[in-house]
């Protein structure tokens, strides 16, 4: 618990932290994961039930699969939006489908 603790300030830290939108994406979606999965295995430890197990692997599947997908839909939002700081991006794939979908 104290693991899942110690992610969920440092993914607080990083939101306050980082300024560009995706940096601050990295920083709430991959903490939120491993804290997740820190918790479920602390519980599951804790009530040592197979029960118990059961009705947590369903949250933690359901979390791994929608926690990117958000966090991948927001990114695409903010580009579109023109939140994001094109001169410090290494590699930009999103501008030609952007484009095409702009000229369409």
């Amino acid at each position: 618990m104290l693991g899942a603790a110690v992610l969920a300030v440092a993914a607080g830290v990083g939101l306050l932290r980082f300024s560009d939108p995706l940096s601050r994406l990295h920083a709430a979606t991959k903490p939120q994961i491993l804290g997740l999965l820190l918790i479920i295995a602390a519980v599951a430890l804790s009530d040592r039930s197979l029960l118990t197990l059961f009705a947590l692997v369903p949250t933690f599947i359901m979390q791994t699969l929608t926690a990117p997908v958000a966090a991948h839909m927001i990114g695409r939002a903010a580009y579109r939006a023109g939140h994001i700081d094109t001169e410090h991006l290494s590699v930009d794939e999103l501008a030609p489908a952007v484009e095409q979908s702009d000229h369409s």
